[in-house]
């Protein structure tokens, strides 16, 4: 049987909802999961409030293989992403003494006075294992199935190539795509019972409009090539019986 592994997100941060920064990290996770077999079934945006974090974190890492989050982990007194998982996890939050060290070296070696809020950055909950940050060294964290890192993008991005190496990646989704020039009006009840017929598929369908028609991409996608193949023909076969319908 194909191996499904699944992931959540949470993005964490008062400026998205607010619409102050918009949000450029699902796309990038969405692309990189799909990639490597790992199905992402839910993103959650949740505002700056400890409560609401902790809810969220604990109620995804409980249904999904992996949990990722991004977005406070700064030095700020609003970032308080590591004080809310530690609480999720029942540990406490404390300094990190590697990341601590890493974090004092980095501000020495330019200079730069190692405040509390920048100590900050080196706090995490107990036991947790670090997400290495090769563009600002600040570490990101992982405790259990639950990887925190930060929210602004390169630094995400660079966070999670490190990450991906260490998951445990699932069956690949295949994907075919038929063109359908018809709108979904009249396939939409065809399309459906096909669907039925082959519940190891997931059928796509999405609308087009263009030189003043509407058609529809049908996208099939299944985790095995027969699958994959007898779901196509069956959507390529009514699509070929509207055409020859007459009128």
């Amino acid at each position: 049987m194909p191996e499904i592994v699944t992931a959540a997100m949470l993005v964490i941060g008062d400026e998205i909802l607010s619409g102050r920064t918009k949000d450029k990290n699902i796309g990038h996770l969405a692309d990189i999961m799909t990639a490597i077999g790992i199905d992402l079934k839910e993103v959650r945006i949740v505002p700056d409030e400890e409560d609401e974090i902790v809810a969220a974190v604990n109620a995804v890492r409980a249904r999904y293989t992996y949990v990722f989050t991004t977005g406070g982990i700064g030095p700020t007194h609003d970032d308080i992403t590591a004080d809310s998982i530690s609480k999720a996890f029942g540990v406490p939050c404390e300094y990190d003494a590697k990341a601590f060290a890493m974090l004092e070296a980095s501000y020495a070696a330019r200079g730069i006075e190692y405040t509390e809020a920048r100590k900050r950055m080196a706090r995490m909950p107990r036991g947790a294992d670090l997400i290495d940050n090769p563009v600002s060294v600040a570490p990101g964290f992982r405790i259990g199935n639950v990887h925190v890192m930060a929210g602004v993008p390169s630094i995400f991005q660079a966070m999670l190539d490190n990450v991906v190496p260490t998951l445990k990646a699932g069956t690949k989704m295949l994907s075919a795509t038929v063109h359908c020039p018809f709108g979904e009006g009249l396939i939409g009840g065809p399309l459906g019972d096909i669907q039925k017929a082959h519940p190891d598929t997931i059928i796509g369908s999405y609308p087009k409009y263009g030189d003043g028609k509407f058609w529809t991409e049908l996208v099939v996608r299944a985790r095995s090539q027969e699958a994959l193949d007898a779901a196509r023909a069956d959507v390529e076969a009514m699509v070929a019986g509207f055409a020859s319908s007459p009128g």
